[in-house]
């Protein structure tokens, strides 16, 4: 279902994580429906970005509040935040994988969001309306060798996402979980190219190795845009009795349990 701008047009929308990938194709589609839409990240995004550009370091707990500071001091609130930011450490073997990796993957897939939270949520409550939409990963439920911390983040993400529904919507407030899978993310091509250089192979090869590996029933990644109408429609009022659940957007990987 593609969600008719009127749903979106008057909302206030912060994404985190916001500079490029799946932050930067879902401020593009609510900024599209007429949405005052704010992204944080560490690093600018592009200059034809229809957003309001707050930069922020949300992988400490400084960072997140100040993020949130300003975004009540600019826009007095938010109707629908989109926890995206999240960044995985670099592979390791589980058992050699050190604290300090183990606690970077909280710090930024897990932690900044519960942080974030705390500081623009009770606003939502008081109004009586507001949606919150946590940006996972199926890695959460199929994790993958050498990427343990980032996986058990994101599951525990997954949790923290399912508890706060409970607390917060007999408030009016609705909180989402949404997993991607595969996707084709500026990062994710660089990251192909990367490893098809190193084994001498290229991008599209590798790509497809991906597509094996996960057997992905549809045969191909996804796109961002995918993953950016999901949660344009999460937020919309077509979507109004769901909180508390967790909506893959994945090619079909995970089996449907």
């Amino acid at each position: 279902m593609t969600v008719p701008d009127e749903e979106l047009s008057d909302l206030r929308v912060l994404v985190t994580g916001g500079s490029r990938g799946l932050g930067a194709a879902t401020a593009r589609r609510f900024a599209a429906a007429g949405a005052t839409v704010l992204t944080a990240s560490r690093s600018a995004p592009p200059e034809d970005l229809p957003a309001i550009f707050i930069p922020a370091d949300l992988a400490t707990e400084h960072g997140a509040a100040e993020l949130g500071r300003r975004v009540l001091d600019r826009v007095g609130g938010v109707d629908v935040l989109v926890d995206n930011a999240g960044a995985a450490s670099a592979p390791a073997p589980t058992l050699e994988r050190s604290d300090q990796s183990w606690r970077a993957d909280l710090d930024m897939n897990l932690l900044s969001a519960v942080r974030l939270d705390r500081t623009l949520v009770p606003g939502m409550v008081e109004r009586g309306s507001g949606v919150v939409v946590h940006v996972s990963s199926i890695a959460s439920r199929l994790p993958q060798r050498t990427e343990a911390s980032y996986a058990a983040a994101k599951a525990a993400l997954n949790a923290y996402s399912r508890e706060l529904a409970t607390e917060v919507g007999e408030h009016g407030v609705r909180v989402v979980c949404v997993l991607p899978g595969f996707v084709l993310t500026e990062g994710a091509r660089a990251h192909l190219q990367h490893i098809a250089d190193q084994h001498g192979a290229g991008p599209d090869e590798v790509q497809q190795q991906i597509v094996d590996h996960l057997n992905v029933p549809m045969g191909r990644p996804g796109d961002p845009e995918d993953v950016a109408e999901m949660i344009a429609f999460l937020a919309s009022g077509h979507a109004k009795w769901l909180t508390g659940a967790q909506f893959r957007v994945d090619g079909g990987i995970l089996p449907v349990v």
